[in-house]
């Protein structure tokens, strides 16, 4: 019978569970059947062989527990940060191969961490709004203490009493009361730091059979008084609802859909924790069924995940996001092969473990190895896909567009939690994982120490959070909500429709009315598929509605040389700032230019392919070609280029552009193929409150209309409206013929 998860819940009282040790993330039955089999199953006995080499290596080296003192990238850092990777996969090792001196390695450097640990005041370095002691935030403890407690877990029946009770009283218990009770601000939360911080205390009171720890880890710390106004060291604010836990950081940043708040970057590191703890509590208390909390939403969360990639397996680079982290993480190793564990049907899992090229060296890396060895795996299918945000699925969201070798990112979501950035209605293109028009991503180095330390740089803050470093509109040169992050965390976006069913048409199309005062957002957003286009293209159609006049700025973020321009353009002879703040203060203005037509182009190339961005422009346009850098002494931030179009003086308008990729160039050849816009002319045929017509000319005169239904986009409805006395009559939110 499942357990009930309310508050309170005392399903402790029954007490002492089985003793048997392993018990967390490795089995007794477990390591029985992976022992029998192993030597003939190939990826999971290539992973131990490489895990095995590392392990001695390090054990040739010795052990170095060195008095903490650094910041992210600094040796002790480092060093600490090593050793609980090390001793967890010793302590894995031992248990597989029943060789004794991995055991006595983790026993070795568990009990210089005893010797160590009680000496330890809190950590020198004093950034962090909850420091740990071994590291300089109660965050990087926290993951220390996840990865021990798995070690300590394969040693528990090697150790003497004698030797556990010292580890467990000196070392286990003050530490996992440390980054709990005596640090409720980092605990009691729902962020990725506490998830951290549950998942340690819970995963070490498992192996150590303390229900208190495991219903401080579930439900967090009662008849805590916090400050509702302290802020965190990435500007975020406590939990002021009182809500805590691990179970409490399951319901609230996932939505339904296994969308995590705070973006992809996140919700890859916070994986680990989620998933490594569920599976811990999955094998010690099965009567929570914890895979089916929230409807299954971890598990889900994993799908979304894999969903929230490119073509080269890497996350879209959503709020606070280092580009280049991938599925290849560790992180996503042991969330792909814990879902696949715990899933009835899964076997596009195993296509992307077979990628990956390696597995845990536990029951559910044996499980999926086991499988792709009996040839069980077949492809894991990316396709288009909207994902609600908010713990309900109603606070806006991310939607996927993907048509030919082009993916198209729309974020429409809520704030992100204080990760996320200020960027309402912002979108992002790919080809092949190459960036067409991309997402700047967070301004840190990750644990390089001569870069802050390895930790946020200001300008995370004054440039990457703001919302003139995304391709989205910016009016006043204000970003949205004032960049206010309880402002920002109160709003978010509205899906206005989201359609996917035909072949040659992808479309999403979303509402924004809190950015600014008085201003309302629509932005619908195609990728269009034609036989005279040799491949897909993007249109993009941004509705804006204002009772007062203002300045309008778009931005794209292009990748590579500039071709060619349809418009004369003129540089200064001295570089200065865009502005004076609110991100613009870090763009360099390189050349400025008036309209001189209905539509202008812009073309540019990268990647031996060719770009080009076809753009409707009013009488008072102007381009501003820009490159970041400017206010940057430190060089903390990249020299990417950006085409800004900027309108003024306008209360209503409509931003009208389309982006093609087409063509190839060859090095080796030196020849260029289909090097010209296929698009001849764009324009826009109607703009009412209901309604906004595009035409399409392509380069043989053809032409084609997309016709978006801005109000009524439901899908049995019918519309019926004539443009220059000819009459359009189609079903559903969208006209394309």
């Amino acid at each position: 019978m499942a357990v009930c998860f309310s508050q309170g819940s005392d399903y402790y009282s029954d007490a002492a569970s089985d003793q048997e040790h392993p018990n967390l993330i490795l089995t007794k039955e477990g390591v029985k059947q992976i022992r029998a089999h192993l030597g003939s199953i190939p990826l999971f006995d290539e992973t131990l062989e490489k895990v095995k080499a590392e392990i001695d290596a390090e054990i040739s080296q010795g052990i170095d527990t060195p008095v903490p003192e650094d910041y992210s990238g600094g040796y002790t850092h480092e060093r600490h940060k090593r050793n609980f990777l090390v001793i967890q996969k010793a302590g894995v090792l031992y248990q597989i191969l029943n060789d004794e001196k991995y055991a006595k390695y983790v026993k070795d450097m568990l009990m210089q961490y005893e010797a160590l640990y009680k000496t330890l005041p809190q950590h020198p370095k004093t950034r962090s709004y909850a420091r740990g002691k071994l590291f300089w935030q109660c965050l990087n403890d926290a993951n220390w203490l996840v990865y021990v407690s798995q070690a300590y877990d394969c040693v528990y029946n090697y150790l003497s009493e004698e030797e556990r009770y010292k580890l467990e009283s000196n070392l286990f218990r003050p530490f996992a009361d440390y980054i709990s009770i005596g640090n409720p601000q980092f605990f009691n939360r729902v962020h990725n730091h506490s998830t951290w911080g549950n998942a340690a205390v819970g995963m070490i009171g498992l192996v150590m059979n303390d229900d208190d720890l495991i219903h401080r880890a579930l439900y967090g710390i009662k008849n805590i008084n916090l400050d509702k106004t302290a802020k965190d060291d990435d500007g975020g604010f406590i939990n002021k609802d009182g809500k805590a836990g691990f179970l409490a950081n399951i319901e609230e940043p996932f939505s339904p859909d296994g969308y995590y708040t705070e973006g992809p970057y996140y919700q890859r590191y916070a994986m680990y924790p989620f998933l490594i703890f569920a599976q811990s509590l999955q094998n010690k208390k099965p009567e929570l069924e914890i895979f089916n909390y929230k409807n299954g939403v971890l598990l889900k969360a994993v799908q979304t995940l894999l969903n929230l990639t490119d073509a080269d397996g890497e996350f879209f680079p959503l709020n606070d996001a280092q580009k280049g982290m991938s599925y290849y993480s560790r992180e996503l190793v042991t969330a792909v092969d814990i879902a696949y564990h715990n899933s009835d049907d899964a076997a596009g899992f195993l296509s992307i473990a077979k990628e990956q090229g390696q597995v845990l060296l536990d029951d559910s890396g044996f499980s999926v190895a086991l499988s792709i060895k009996k040839g069980k795996e077949k492809p894991y299918q990316k396709t288009s896909i909207n994902l609600t945000d908010g713990p309900k699925g109603d606070q806006g969201g991310v939607a996927i567009l993907r048509q030919g070798d082009l993916e198209l990112v729309f974020k429409y979501t809520a704030q992100g939690s204080s990760h996320g950035h200020y960027d309402k209605l912002s979108f992002s293109l790919f080809e092949k994982g190459d960036e067409i028009i991309q997402d700047y991503g967070l301004a840190r180095f990750v644990n390089i120490e001569q870069k802050g330390g390895g930790n946020y740089l200001k300008e995370n803050s004054s440039w990457a959070k703001q919302s003139i470093a995304h391709n989205t509109v910016i009016q006043n040169e204000i970003s949205h909500f004032n960049a206010d992050y309880e402002k920002g965390s109160k709003h978010h976006s509205d899906l206005h429709y989201f359609y996917v069913e035909n072949d040659n048409v992808k479309v999403v199309s979303a509402k924004e009315i809190n950015a600014y005062p008085e201003t309302e957002m629509l932005r619908t957003m195609a990728i269009l598929n034609g036989e005279d286009y040799e491949k897909p293209f993007m249109l993009d159609i941004m509705k804006i509605n204002s009772t007062s006049a203002n300045q309008y700025d778009l931005p794209f973020y292009y990748f590579g040389q500039i071709l060619q321009t349809s418009f004369e353009y003129k540089t200064p002879e001295i570089l200065k700032p865009l502005g004076n703040e609110n991100g613009y203060q870090h763009l360099y203005l390189e050349a400025s230019a008036k309209r001189d037509a209905d539509y202008s182009k812009f073309s540019w190339f990268n990647n031996n392919t060719f770009y080009i961005l076809t753009i409707v422009t009013n009488s008072n346009d102007e381009f501003l070609f820009t490159r970041i850098g400017a206010n940057d002494p430190e060089f903390n931030l990249r020299r990417d280029p950006a085409l800004i179009l900027r309108r003024k003086n306008c209360t209503n308008t409509t931003f009208v552009s389309a982006i093609e990729s087409h063509g190839s160039y060859s090095p080796v050849s030196e020849s260029a193929w289909n090097s010209k816009s296929n698009i001849k002319n764009l324009k826009v045929v109607l703009d009412t409150e209901d309604y906004t017509g595009i035409s399409i000319t392509n380069v043989k005169g053809n032409t084609t209309f997309f016709i978006t239904a801005n109000t009524n986009a439901a899908k049995d409805a019918t519309h019926n409206i004539t443009i220059n006395d000819i009459g359009y009559k189609w079903t559903g939110p969208y006209y394309y013929k």
